[in-house]
C-alpha cells in the first residue's frame, strides 16, 4: 500500500468524527483545525482519495456527499492516547460489527518502507538462528516460551512476576500468593506454544478447526466452554458490542480464514489474526490470548520469528485493540507489531 498523506489523515479524521459529508462541510471542518486551504482544493484532495477506495461517493451532483470506506477505517493513523482519554460513551466508534470490514481488507497491509523493515528483521533473525547448538536452541526457547507466557498473561491480568514466570516453567515451582488459575494461565501459555512448534504445518492460515484446538490448550482447566459461544459478551471499558449469534460468529471466522489466505504476506497474515480474532471474539474467554499465539503460529509456520510482547506497554496495547473494535484502524496495532517484530528478531534466536 503507498502511505497516505498527512492532508489525507486529517480528512480521514474529520469522517471519522462526523460521519458521512459533502465538500463544503469538510472544508469547514479544515478550516476550523487551522489548515489554510480551499475549497477547489479540498474537492480535488477527496475525489482522489474516492478513486483510491478511502472514501465513498454518495448521491451525485449537487447532494454529493462522502463517507469514510472500510480502507479508508483500517488505514486511519489514530491518536490513540486522545481517542482512549474520551469516555467510552463519548467517543465516536462503532458500536456494532463491522460486517464488511474483513471482506474489505486489502492484500497490501504494510507500505514499502514498513515491509523492507521487517525483511531486514527477518534477515537479522535468519542470521542469529543459524548454526545454533542444541544446547542454545533450547535455552533459546525456553527464554522465550518464559517471556511470552508472562507478558501475554499480563496483559490478562495476571499478577505473576517474570522472576515467578521463569520458577513456574522451568521448575515447576508455583509463587505464593497467586491462584491457580493465574498458575494454569501461565502453563497454558507454555503448552501452546509448544502445540504450535508441533502442530506448524497446520498453521499456513487461520481455520476454525486449528482456532477452536489452540484455544482448548489456552484455557484448558479454566472452567471455560470449549467451541464457538452461544451467548453475546460484552468489552470493558468500550462502546463495541461483538457479535452475538453462533451462527454469524462461524461466518466471520470464516470470513477472517479467507481475509488472512488473500493477504500477501507471512506479516500481513499474522497481523490480520491477531486482530481479527480479538474482533469477533468467538469464545467465550481467551479470545486475545488466542490471537497472539495464533498470529505466533502463523509466524512459526512460515519459519519467522514469534513474538514475546515483552517489551510492549500493556495499555498501549489494549488501546490498539479498542481502536480496532471501535474505529477498525489497524494502524496502532501495525506500529506494535513491527516494533515486537524487529525486537524478537534481535533478541531470540528460535529456530
Amino acid at each position: 500500500m503507498n502511505k497516505l498523506t498527512l492532508k489525507q489523515q486529517k480528512i480521514i479524521q474529520i469522517f471519522l468524527e462526523k460521519g458521512k459529508m459533502q465538500s463544503s462541510e469538510v472544508h469547514r471542518e479544515m478550516v476550523k483545525a487551522g489548515e489554510v486551504i480551499s475549497l477547489v482544493t479540498i474537492k480535488r484532495a477527496l475525489s482522489e482519495m474516492a478513486e483510491k477506495g478511502i472514501l465513498e461517493i454518495v448521491g451525485s451532483g449537487r447532494s454529493t456527499s462522502y463517507a469514510l470506506s472500510c480502507r479508508g477505517r483500517i488505514f486511519a493513523d489514530v491518536d490513540l492516547k486522545q481517542y482512549v482519554a474520551i469516555e467510552p460513551d463519548k467517543r465516536c466508534g462503532l458500536q456494532q460489527y463491522n460486517f464488511d470490514l474483513l471482506r474489505a481488507f486489502p492484500s497490501d497491509i504494510f507500505t514499502a518502507d514498513e515491509l523492507k523493515e521487517l525483511e531486514a528483521s527477518t534477515i537479522e533473525y535468519k542470521k542469529r538462528t543459524a548454526d545454533l547448538s542444541l544446547v542454545i536452541q533450547k535455552k533459546e526457547l525456553e527464554r522465550l516460551v518464559i517471556e511470552l507466557a508472562w507478558k501475554s498473561s499480563k496483559i490478562e491480568g495476571n499478577t505473576y512476576t517474570l522472576l515467578d514466570t521463569e520458577k513456574l516453567i522451568l521448575e515447576n515451582k508455583e509463587a505464593a500468593g497467586h491462584s491457580k488459575s493465574e498458575t494454569q494461565m501461565i502453563l497454558n501459555h507454555k503448552d501452546a506454544f509448544s502445540y504450535i512448534r508441533q502442530h506448524s504445518s497446520q498453521f499456513k492460515t487461520v481455520t476454525r478447526k486449528n482456532l477452536e484446538e489452540l484455544h482448548a490448550v489456552l484455557v484448558k482447566n479454566l472452567n471455560v466452554n470449549l467451541g464457538f459461544r452461544t451467548k453475546p459478551v460484552g468489552v470493558v471499558g468500550s462502546i463495541y458490542r461483538p457479535l452475538g449469534n453462533i451462527y454469524q460468529i462461524a461466518e466471520a471466522v470464516d470470513e477472517l480464514s479467507v481475509a488472512v489466505s488473500r493477504v500477501e504476506t507471512p506479516y500481513a497474515k499474522a497481523l490480520l489474526a491477531l486482530l481479527g480474532v480479538c474482533y469477533i471474539q468467538p469464545f467465550e474467554d481467551g479470545n486475545k490470548r488466542t490471537s497472539r499465539l495464533m498470529a505466533n503460529a502463523l509466524l512459526v509456520s512460515h519459519c519467522l520469528a514469534p513474538l514475546s510482547y515483552r517489551s510492549v506497554d500493556e495499555e498501549n496495547y489494549r488501546g490498539a485493540v479498542l481502536a480496532f473494535y471501535e474505529l477498525n484502524s489497524i494502524v496502532p496495532m501495525k506500529k506494535i507489531f513491527i516494533d515486537q517484530y524487529g525486537f524478537a528478531a534481535k533478541n531470540y534466536a528460535v529456530k
